[in-house]
Protein backbone atom coordinates (compact mmCIF):
# COMPACT_ATOMS: atom_id res chain seq x y z
CA UNK A 1 0.00 0.00 0.00
CA UNK A 2 2.80 2.39 0.94
CA UNK A 3 4.69 1.76 -2.31
CA UNK A 4 1.48 2.23 -4.29
CA UNK A 5 0.99 5.60 -2.63
CA UNK A 6 4.55 6.70 -3.41
CA UNK A 7 4.15 5.69 -7.07
CA UNK A 8 0.89 7.66 -7.13
CA UNK A 9 2.75 10.69 -5.77
CA UNK A 10 5.40 10.50 -8.46
CA UNK A 11 2.73 10.24 -11.16
CA UNK A 12 0.93 13.24 -9.68
CA UNK A 13 4.03 15.40 -9.63
CA UNK A 14 4.94 14.33 -13.15
CA UNK A 15 1.43 15.23 -14.33
CA UNK A 16 1.45 18.66 -12.73
CA UNK A 17 5.01 19.60 -13.61
CA UNK A 18 4.69 19.86 -17.37
CA UNK A 19 7.80 20.61 -19.40
CA UNK A 20 10.63 22.57 -17.83
CA UNK A 21 11.90 25.27 -20.21
CA UNK A 22 14.81 27.63 -19.97
CA UNK A 23 13.71 31.10 -18.94
CA UNK A 24 15.32 34.38 -20.00
CA UNK A 25 14.66 38.05 -19.32
CA UNK A 26 15.47 40.57 -22.03
CA UNK A 27 14.27 43.87 -20.53
CA UNK A 28 15.26 45.50 -17.21
CA UNK A 29 12.87 45.15 -14.29
CA UNK A 30 9.86 47.50 -14.74
CA UNK A 31 10.26 50.16 -12.07
CA UNK A 32 7.80 52.74 -10.79
CA UNK A 33 8.00 55.42 -8.12
CA UNK A 34 10.97 56.45 -6.00
CA UNK A 35 13.19 53.52 -4.98
CA UNK A 36 14.18 53.48 -1.30
CA UNK A 37 16.67 50.83 -0.11
CA UNK A 38 15.96 49.33 3.32
CA UNK A 39 19.14 47.87 4.78
CA UNK A 40 18.65 44.80 6.93
CA UNK A 41 20.98 43.11 9.39
CA UNK A 42 23.10 40.27 7.93
CA UNK A 43 21.68 40.92 4.46
CA UNK A 44 24.00 42.12 1.70
CA UNK A 45 21.09 43.11 -0.55
CA UNK A 46 18.72 45.79 0.76
CA UNK A 47 14.95 45.45 0.46
CA UNK A 48 13.75 47.94 -2.15
CA UNK A 49 10.63 49.94 -1.31
CA UNK A 50 8.90 51.86 -4.11
CA UNK A 51 6.95 54.97 -3.19
CA UNK A 52 4.65 57.00 -5.44
CA UNK A 53 3.04 60.20 -4.15
CA UNK A 54 0.35 62.66 -5.31
CA UNK A 55 1.48 65.96 -6.83
CA UNK A 56 1.01 67.49 -3.37
CA UNK A 57 2.02 64.73 -0.93
CA UNK A 58 0.84 66.74 2.09
CA UNK A 59 -2.72 66.48 0.71
CA UNK A 60 -2.66 62.66 0.75
CA UNK A 61 -5.42 61.41 3.02
CA UNK A 62 -3.80 58.03 3.75
CA UNK A 63 -0.89 55.76 2.87
CA UNK A 64 -1.24 52.41 1.07
CA UNK A 65 1.11 49.42 0.98
CA UNK A 66 0.66 47.07 -1.99
CA UNK A 67 1.48 43.39 -1.35
CA UNK A 68 1.67 41.13 -4.42
CA UNK A 69 0.91 37.42 -4.74
CA UNK A 70 2.84 34.18 -5.25
CA UNK A 71 5.51 34.12 -7.98
CA UNK A 72 4.71 37.59 -9.32
CA UNK A 73 6.35 40.94 -8.47
CA UNK A 74 5.43 44.49 -7.56
CA UNK A 75 6.87 46.08 -10.73
CA UNK A 76 3.80 45.01 -12.72
CA UNK A 77 1.55 47.10 -10.41
CA UNK A 78 2.57 50.37 -12.07
CA UNK A 79 -0.93 51.31 -13.26
CA UNK A 80 -2.51 50.26 -9.95
CA UNK A 81 -0.02 52.35 -7.98
CA UNK A 82 -0.61 55.38 -10.22
CA UNK A 83 -4.38 55.08 -9.83
CA UNK A 84 -4.21 55.20 -6.03
CA UNK A 85 -1.36 57.76 -6.00
CA UNK A 86 -3.78 60.41 -7.28
CA UNK A 87 -5.01 60.66 -3.66
CA UNK A 88 -2.81 58.46 -1.49
CA UNK A 89 0.87 57.86 -0.81
CA UNK A 90 1.43 54.42 -2.33
CA UNK A 91 4.27 51.99 -1.64
CA UNK A 92 5.16 48.49 -2.78
CA UNK A 93 8.00 45.99 -2.50
CA UNK A 94 9.01 42.56 -3.74
CA UNK A 95 8.44 39.76 -1.26
CA UNK A 96 11.32 37.49 -0.29
CA UNK A 97 12.48 35.37 -3.29
CA UNK A 98 10.39 37.45 -5.71
CA UNK A 99 11.30 40.23 -8.14
CA UNK A 100 14.33 42.24 -7.06
CA UNK A 101 14.30 40.46 -3.69
CA UNK A 102 15.41 37.38 -5.63
CA UNK A 103 19.24 37.37 -6.06
CA UNK A 104 19.14 35.71 -9.49
CA UNK A 105 16.57 38.18 -10.83
CA UNK A 106 18.41 41.10 -9.23
CA UNK A 107 21.66 40.04 -10.88
CA UNK A 108 19.88 39.67 -14.22
CA UNK A 109 18.44 43.18 -13.89
CA UNK A 110 21.89 44.64 -13.26
CA UNK A 111 23.32 42.86 -16.29
CA UNK A 112 20.51 44.09 -18.55
CA UNK A 113 20.95 47.67 -17.33
CA UNK A 114 24.67 47.33 -18.08
CA UNK A 115 23.84 46.42 -21.68
CA UNK A 116 23.42 42.62 -21.79
CA UNK A 117 20.96 41.39 -24.42
CA UNK A 118 19.38 38.74 -22.22
CA UNK A 119 19.94 36.83 -18.99
CA UNK A 120 18.92 33.31 -18.01
CA UNK A 121 16.75 33.12 -14.87
CA UNK A 122 15.67 29.47 -15.02
CA UNK A 123 16.97 28.86 -11.48
CA UNK A 124 15.25 31.85 -9.87
CA UNK A 125 12.97 29.43 -8.00
CA UNK A 126 15.98 28.24 -5.95
CA UNK A 127 15.59 31.34 -3.77
CA UNK A 128 12.59 29.47 -2.29
CA UNK A 129 14.90 26.90 -0.64
CA UNK A 130 14.85 28.56 2.85
CA UNK A 131 11.06 28.88 2.83
CA UNK A 132 10.02 26.25 5.37
CA UNK A 133 7.43 28.88 6.41
CA UNK A 134 6.47 32.42 5.42
CA UNK A 135 8.42 34.21 8.17
CA UNK A 136 10.98 35.75 5.76
CA UNK A 137 8.11 37.30 3.80
CA UNK A 138 6.43 38.60 6.96
CA UNK A 139 9.75 40.14 7.99
CA UNK A 140 9.99 41.93 4.63
CA UNK A 141 6.44 43.17 5.10
CA UNK A 142 7.32 44.47 8.56
CA UNK A 143 10.40 46.33 7.25
CA UNK A 144 8.42 47.83 4.36
CA UNK A 145 5.59 48.90 6.64
CA UNK A 146 7.93 50.61 9.09
CA UNK A 147 9.66 52.51 6.28
CA UNK A 148 6.33 53.52 4.74
CA UNK A 149 5.22 54.93 8.10
CA UNK A 150 8.36 57.10 8.19
CA UNK A 151 7.65 58.44 4.69
CA UNK A 152 3.99 58.88 5.54
CA UNK A 153 4.73 60.86 8.69
CA UNK A 154 7.06 63.19 6.80
CA UNK A 155 4.06 64.58 4.90
CA UNK A 156 2.29 66.83 7.39
CA UNK A 157 0.15 64.76 9.74
CA UNK A 158 2.11 62.37 11.92
CA UNK A 159 -0.64 59.80 12.14
CA UNK A 160 -2.12 59.40 8.66
CA UNK A 161 -3.95 56.05 8.51
CA UNK A 162 -2.09 53.17 6.88
CA UNK A 163 -3.90 50.65 4.69
CA UNK A 164 -2.70 47.45 3.06
CA UNK A 165 -3.92 46.36 -0.40
CA UNK A 166 -3.03 42.68 -0.75
CA UNK A 167 -3.53 39.90 -3.26
CA UNK A 168 -3.63 36.08 -2.91
CA UNK A 169 -0.54 34.82 -1.05
CA UNK A 170 0.19 38.44 -0.19
CA UNK A 171 -3.15 38.53 1.64
CA UNK A 172 -2.21 35.44 3.67
CA UNK A 173 1.17 36.97 4.54
CA UNK A 174 -0.32 40.35 5.48
CA UNK A 175 -3.28 38.90 7.40
CA UNK A 176 -1.12 36.42 9.33
CA UNK A 177 1.37 39.22 10.13
CA UNK A 178 -1.38 41.50 11.43
CA UNK A 179 -2.97 38.64 13.37
CA UNK A 180 0.30 37.81 15.12
CA UNK A 181 1.29 41.42 15.86
CA UNK A 182 -1.96 43.36 16.19
CA UNK A 183 -1.49 43.86 19.95
CA UNK A 184 2.33 43.91 19.99
CA UNK A 185 3.75 46.05 17.20
CA UNK A 186 3.39 49.82 16.96
CA UNK A 187 3.66 49.69 13.16
CA UNK A 188 0.91 47.04 12.95
CA UNK A 189 -1.32 49.19 15.16
CA UNK A 190 -1.01 52.00 12.58
CA UNK A 191 -2.75 49.79 10.01
CA UNK A 192 -6.39 50.84 9.96
CA UNK A 193 -7.65 48.44 7.32
CA UNK A 194 -6.72 45.84 4.74
CA UNK A 195 -8.03 44.97 1.29
CA UNK A 196 -8.02 41.19 0.74
CA UNK A 197 -8.18 40.29 -2.97
CA UNK A 198 -8.62 36.58 -3.71
CA UNK A 199 -6.85 35.74 -0.43
CA UNK A 200 -5.01 32.42 -0.06
CA UNK A 201 -7.21 31.18 2.76
CA UNK A 202 -7.87 27.88 0.94
CA UNK A 203 -5.88 25.39 -1.12
CA UNK A 204 -6.05 25.16 -4.90
CA UNK A 205 -8.70 23.04 -6.65
CA UNK A 206 -7.20 22.00 -9.97
CA UNK A 207 -9.73 22.30 -12.84
CA UNK A 208 -10.23 19.84 -15.69
CA UNK A 209 -8.82 16.36 -16.11
CA UNK A 210 -5.76 17.13 -13.96
CA UNK A 211 -8.11 17.70 -11.04
CA UNK A 212 -9.33 14.11 -11.17
CA UNK A 213 -5.86 13.04 -10.13
CA UNK A 214 -4.68 15.99 -8.07
CA UNK A 215 -7.71 17.18 -6.08
CA UNK A 216 -8.32 14.01 -4.00
CA UNK A 217 -4.71 14.09 -2.82
CA UNK A 218 -4.77 17.85 -2.21
CA UNK A 219 -7.93 17.47 -0.13
CA UNK A 220 -6.54 14.46 1.76
CA UNK A 221 -3.32 16.33 2.55
CA UNK A 222 -5.23 19.42 3.70
CA UNK A 223 -7.69 17.39 5.80
CA UNK A 224 -4.91 15.38 7.45
CA UNK A 225 -2.80 18.43 8.29
CA UNK A 226 -5.81 20.39 9.52
CA UNK A 227 -6.59 17.59 11.99
CA UNK A 228 -2.93 16.88 12.86
CA UNK A 229 -2.80 17.12 16.69
CA UNK A 230 -5.76 19.49 16.48
CA UNK A 231 -9.04 17.69 17.33
CA UNK A 232 -12.14 19.27 15.83
CA UNK A 233 -15.68 19.35 17.12
CA UNK A 234 -16.31 15.69 16.29
CA UNK A 235 -17.40 12.43 17.86
CA UNK A 236 -14.77 10.27 19.58
CA UNK A 237 -14.72 7.52 16.88
CA UNK A 238 -14.27 10.14 14.12
CA UNK A 239 -11.63 11.93 16.15
CA UNK A 240 -9.63 8.70 16.50
CA UNK A 241 -9.92 7.92 12.77
CA UNK A 242 -8.82 11.43 11.78
CA UNK A 243 -5.83 11.31 14.11
CA UNK A 244 -4.73 7.91 12.80
CA UNK A 245 -5.04 9.13 9.20
CA UNK A 246 -3.12 12.30 10.10
CA UNK A 247 -0.29 10.40 11.80
CA UNK A 248 0.17 8.37 8.62
CA UNK A 249 -0.41 10.96 5.88
CA UNK A 250 1.23 14.10 7.29
CA UNK A 251 4.74 12.74 7.96
CA UNK A 252 4.66 10.74 4.71
CA UNK A 253 3.70 13.67 2.48
CA UNK A 254 5.95 16.13 4.29
CA UNK A 255 8.83 13.68 3.95
CA UNK A 256 8.23 13.06 0.24
CA UNK A 257 7.93 16.78 -0.56
CA UNK A 258 11.06 17.53 1.46
CA UNK A 259 13.12 14.80 -0.23
CA UNK A 260 11.98 15.98 -3.67
CA UNK A 261 13.20 19.48 -2.74
CA UNK A 262 16.78 18.26 -2.18
CA UNK A 263 19.63 19.09 -4.61
CA UNK A 264 19.56 16.87 -7.67
CA UNK A 265 15.97 15.74 -7.20
CA UNK A 266 14.48 19.24 -7.15
CA UNK A 267 15.65 19.87 -10.71
CA UNK A 268 13.45 17.00 -11.88
CA UNK A 269 10.49 17.30 -9.50
CA UNK A 270 9.92 21.02 -9.02
CA UNK A 271 6.62 21.68 -10.84
CA UNK A 272 6.43 24.30 -13.56
CA UNK A 273 3.42 26.60 -13.50
CA UNK A 274 0.75 24.81 -15.57
CA UNK A 275 -1.01 26.63 -18.42
CA UNK A 276 -4.38 26.52 -16.70
CA UNK A 277 -3.12 28.88 -13.97
CA UNK A 278 -2.61 31.72 -16.48
CA UNK A 279 -6.05 31.05 -17.96
CA UNK A 280 -7.63 31.68 -14.54
CA UNK A 281 -5.51 34.67 -13.51
CA UNK A 282 -7.53 37.21 -15.50
CA UNK A 283 -10.46 37.52 -17.87
CA UNK A 284 -8.43 39.91 -20.03
CA UNK A 285 -6.88 38.16 -23.05
CA UNK A 286 -4.29 40.90 -23.56
CA UNK A 287 -3.23 40.59 -19.93
CA UNK A 288 -2.94 36.81 -20.30
CA UNK A 289 -0.61 37.33 -23.28
CA UNK A 290 1.48 39.79 -21.24
CA UNK A 291 1.78 37.31 -18.38
CA UNK A 292 2.85 34.48 -20.69
CA UNK A 293 5.58 36.70 -22.11
CA UNK A 294 6.67 38.18 -18.77
CA UNK A 295 9.68 36.27 -17.50
CA UNK A 296 10.00 38.30 -14.32
CA UNK A 297 7.39 35.86 -13.00
CA UNK A 298 8.82 32.85 -11.16
CA UNK A 299 7.76 29.86 -13.29
CA UNK A 300 8.41 27.03 -10.80
CA UNK A 301 7.47 26.38 -7.15
CA UNK A 302 9.70 24.25 -4.93
CA UNK A 303 7.63 21.49 -3.31
CA UNK A 304 8.91 22.41 0.17
CA UNK A 305 7.58 25.92 -0.42
CA UNK A 306 4.20 24.56 -1.56
CA UNK A 307 3.89 22.50 1.65
CA UNK A 308 4.90 25.53 3.70
CA UNK A 309 2.04 27.53 2.18
CA UNK A 310 -0.43 24.74 2.99
CA UNK A 311 0.80 24.68 6.60
CA UNK A 312 0.50 28.47 6.86
CA UNK A 313 -3.07 28.41 5.53
CA UNK A 314 -4.07 25.82 8.12
CA UNK A 315 -2.36 27.66 10.97
CA UNK A 316 -4.08 30.91 9.96
CA UNK A 317 -7.47 29.21 9.76
CA UNK A 318 -7.05 27.86 13.31
CA UNK A 319 -6.71 31.42 14.63
CA UNK A 320 -8.51 33.61 12.09
CA UNK A 321 -11.54 34.22 14.33
CA UNK A 322 -9.26 36.56 16.35
CA UNK A 323 -8.57 38.82 13.35
CA UNK A 324 -9.63 42.30 14.45
CA UNK A 325 -8.35 44.60 11.66
CA UNK A 326 -11.16 46.09 9.51
CA UNK A 327 -11.17 44.56 6.05
CA UNK A 328 -12.74 44.65 2.59
CA UNK A 329 -12.79 41.13 1.16
CA UNK A 330 -13.11 40.56 -2.61
CA UNK A 331 -13.23 37.08 -4.11
CA UNK A 332 -14.52 35.19 -7.16
CA UNK A 333 -17.10 32.44 -6.81
CA UNK A 334 -15.41 30.07 -9.28
CA UNK A 335 -11.72 30.84 -8.73
CA UNK A 336 -9.83 27.50 -8.64
CA UNK A 337 -6.54 29.07 -7.50
CA UNK A 338 -7.91 30.30 -4.16
CA UNK A 339 -11.42 28.78 -3.99
CA UNK A 340 -14.31 30.74 -2.49
CA UNK A 341 -14.74 28.53 0.59
CA UNK A 342 -11.60 29.93 2.19
CA UNK A 343 -12.92 33.49 1.94
CA UNK A 344 -16.37 32.48 3.11
CA UNK A 345 -14.96 30.59 6.11
CA UNK A 346 -12.90 33.67 7.01
CA UNK A 347 -15.93 35.98 6.66
CA UNK A 348 -18.11 33.69 8.76
CA UNK A 349 -15.51 33.71 11.55
CA UNK A 350 -14.67 37.44 11.47
CA UNK A 351 -17.38 39.58 9.85
CA UNK A 352 -18.83 40.53 13.23
CA UNK A 353 -15.42 41.58 14.61
CA UNK A 354 -15.66 45.13 13.24
CA UNK A 355 -18.57 47.20 11.87
CA UNK A 356 -16.49 48.33 8.87
CA UNK A 357 -15.86 44.80 7.58
CA UNK A 358 -17.36 44.36 4.10
CA UNK A 359 -17.53 41.66 1.44
CA UNK A 360 -17.62 41.85 -2.35
CA UNK A 361 -18.34 38.31 -3.58
CA UNK A 362 -18.10 38.15 -7.36
CA UNK A 363 -20.13 34.97 -7.52
CA UNK A 364 -20.21 34.52 -11.31
CA UNK A 365 -16.52 35.17 -11.94
CA UNK A 366 -13.69 32.64 -12.12
CA UNK A 367 -10.55 34.76 -12.47
CA UNK A 368 -8.08 35.37 -9.67
CA UNK A 369 -6.36 38.72 -10.22
CA UNK A 370 -9.12 41.27 -9.72
CA UNK A 371 -6.84 44.29 -10.14
CA UNK A 372 -5.93 43.02 -13.62
CA UNK A 373 -9.50 42.40 -14.78
CA UNK A 374 -10.75 43.55 -18.16
CA UNK A 375 -12.50 46.91 -18.40
CA UNK A 376 -14.87 48.21 -17.16
CA UNK A 377 -14.71 45.69 -14.29
CA UNK A 378 -11.18 46.71 -13.36
CA UNK A 379 -12.10 50.34 -12.82
CA UNK A 380 -15.27 49.35 -10.99
CA UNK A 381 -13.26 47.27 -8.51
CA UNK A 382 -10.67 50.01 -8.05
CA UNK A 383 -13.47 52.51 -7.41
CA UNK A 384 -15.15 50.23 -4.87
CA UNK A 385 -11.83 49.82 -3.04
CA UNK A 386 -11.34 53.58 -3.03
CA UNK A 387 -14.85 54.11 -1.68
CA UNK A 388 -14.26 51.58 1.12
CA UNK A 389 -10.99 53.32 2.01
CA UNK A 390 -12.86 56.62 2.26
CA UNK A 391 -15.58 55.13 4.46
CA UNK A 392 -13.02 53.46 6.68
CA UNK A 393 -10.94 56.65 6.91
CA UNK A 394 -13.98 58.66 8.04
CA UNK A 395 -14.84 55.96 10.56
CA UNK A 396 -11.27 56.02 11.85
CA UNK A 397 -11.41 59.80 12.29
CA UNK A 398 -14.64 59.40 14.25
CA UNK A 399 -13.08 56.70 16.45
CA UNK A 400 -10.05 58.93 17.11
CA UNK A 401 -12.21 61.95 17.95
CA UNK A 402 -14.36 59.91 20.33
CA UNK A 403 -11.28 58.64 22.18
CA UNK A 404 -9.94 62.17 22.58
CA UNK A 405 -13.27 63.40 23.93
CA UNK A 406 -13.38 60.56 26.45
Amino acid sequence: MRYTFIVFMFLLIATLSGCVHQQFVTQPYPRWGKEIPIHQADDANPLLLRILQPNKPSNASACLLLVHGMNEYIGRYNEIARYFAQRFIVAGFDLYAHGLSNPILQQADRALIAGAARQEVSDAYLAQIPLYDLDPMRQDLSHALKRLIISCDEQGESDKPIFIVSHSLGSLIAASYLLSTQNKSESARRVQGIILLGPAFSVTEVPGWRGWLANPLIKLSFHAKEHWLNPQNESLPLLIINQIVSFIIVPLLDGIFEVLSWPGLRTLFTPATPDWVVNYLTDNEQEKARIRGDDWFIRRALLRYVKAIETEIIHFRHHMSEFAIPYYLIYSGHDPITPFWGSEDFAKATLQNHPDNELLPLSKLSHHEHLFSSQPLRNEILKKIEQWLDRRRLSWHHEKTTKLQN
